[in-house]
């Protein structure tokens, strides 16, 4: 009962201010527009960047969200949404443009809520990471709409299936020791990826995301990391087997806080497919590789999350008002949890930052690193823990850390020289 009071207590605040969102199918300029829009709706919280270009030439444009945006406040945590990685996925797309334009208002309407987050929040907000693919997929005609077509780049690549194969480096480590994080990217691996991938890359690496997701279609739940399982065949069949991370509990908690947080993913029985409580593990749906959700957690500090949104692709514009007061809800509530575990600085005795610094929580096998201002988080579910903060040079310094069921836990670490 708490829960569902909680849940009603948030979606009240979201109704207190009526913002005017637009229920839209925006082609790239019209997108493009919508972003400027925003920004000079709000001008002071907002920063429109590009991380690069498509195949094609396209920026691939994300708007930030911030109290002082373009800059990096230690101890808040950058979090971002990503959609349209597959061209003919487009919900996410004007979903997040609807975010923009709700954040924006609301912003500037006193909402406590909206403003809170944006004050302790730096958001980043990528409606399309794939341009190119989305405008050979709108050039059909709604009554003829083809199941891939739009859905590779514009050099034919799936750019889901396109990032370094991490997975790979990874099972091989826990078979004969090594670790399972911040893996080191191959040689060769500029020369395998298509422009919009590297793009990313380059940006995971300018950027200490903490939580993220990847916002699809075709189906209505809710997936979580590993989505590659371990190479296994069946008469040359490949066979779904749940591949858990060492933060699995975690990880489900974030599915479930966006699935019941929505108007209908937790009932499970979308699009003909069932899933208990609208989550899966990745690799037990089906197995993926080169996939950017475990990429994130693999090389970066970012835990991401796969959003499978609607069962139509490319639904109606009709539609799609429908779709954002499903989702509405649950993409505020998602950023929120980006908030819940530990934050802290890694100072030395003359108070300097130690940034790399690795943060490590007994019992969990995946460990993250400090920022370049030597500031960190890790998601935790609630509990005490005992948390490490290593660095070369210096002594290991040990804590013990209660994570209540609201907000971070505060802790700072100061790294003695050896």
């Amino acid at each position: 009962m708490s829960r569902w009071l909680w849940l009603l207590g948030r979606v009240l605040l979201l109704l207190n201010v009526t913002a005017s969102v637009n229920f839209l199918h925006h082609r790239y300029e019209e997108l493009v527009q919508a972003m400027y829009d925003v920004k000079g709706s709000c001008p002071y919280i907002t920063r429109l960047y590009s991380i690069g270009r498509s195949a094609q030439g396209r920026h691939l444009y994300v708007l930030e969200f911030s109290d002082y945006p373009g800059i990096h406040e230690p101890m808040e945590p950058e979090f971002k949404y990503v959609a349209n990685m597959h061209g003919n996925e487009v919900l996410g797309r004007e979903l997040l443009i609807q975010l923009a334009e709700f954040l924006c208002e609301e912003y500037r309407h006193g909402n406590q809520r909206i403003t809170q987050l944006i004050h302790d929040t730096r958001i980043h907000l990528m409606p399309t990471m794939n341009p190119d693919g989305y405008e050979v997929a709108a050039a059909q005609t709604q009554h003829s709409l083809r199941d891939f077509t739009g859905r590779n780049n514009a050099n034919a690549v799936d750019l889901n299936r396109n990032f370094p194969d991490l997975n790979s480096i990874m099972y091989h480590n826990e078979k004969h020791g090594g670790p399972n994080h911040h893996l080191p990217l191959p040689d060769n691996w500029r020369n395998q990826v298509e422009p919009e991938t590297l793009a990313v890359i380059e940006w995971l690496k300018s950027y200490n995301f903490v939580l993220s997701a990847n916002l699809h279609g075709g189906a209505v739940v809710a997936n979580y990391p590993y989505d590659k399982t371990q190479e296994q065949r069946t008469r040359g069949v490949w066979r779904p087997t749940n591949s858990p991370t060492p933060d699995d509990n975690l990880f489900k908690k974030l599915a479930k806080g966006y699935s019941y947080a929505h108007g209908r993913m937790h009932r499970g029985t979308n699009c003909g497919d069932f899933f208990p409580e609208g989550i899966t593990n990745g690799a037990s749906w089906y197995s993926l590789s080169k996939g950017m959700q475990d990429f994130n957690y693999l090389f970066t500090n970012c835990f991401e999350i796969t959003l499978e949104l609607s069962c139509n692709k490319f639904p109606p514009q009709e539609d799609l008002e429908f779709e954002w007061l499903a989702n509405r809800e649950a993409l505020i509530a998602y950023i929120e949890e980006v908030h819940h575990g530990i934050k802290g600085m890694v100072t030395d005795e003359d108070n300097n930052k130690v940034a790399g610094a690795v943060i490590s929580v007994e019992g969990i096998g995946h460990d993250v690193t400090a920022g370049e201002q030597g500031d960190y988080f890790r998601l935790l579910l609630p509990g005490t823990y005992t948390v490490t903060a290593s660095a070369d040079g210096y002594q290991p310094q040990t804590e013990k850390v209660v994570v209540g069921p609201a907000g971070p836990s505060v802790g700072c670490h100061f790294a003695t020289p050896l």
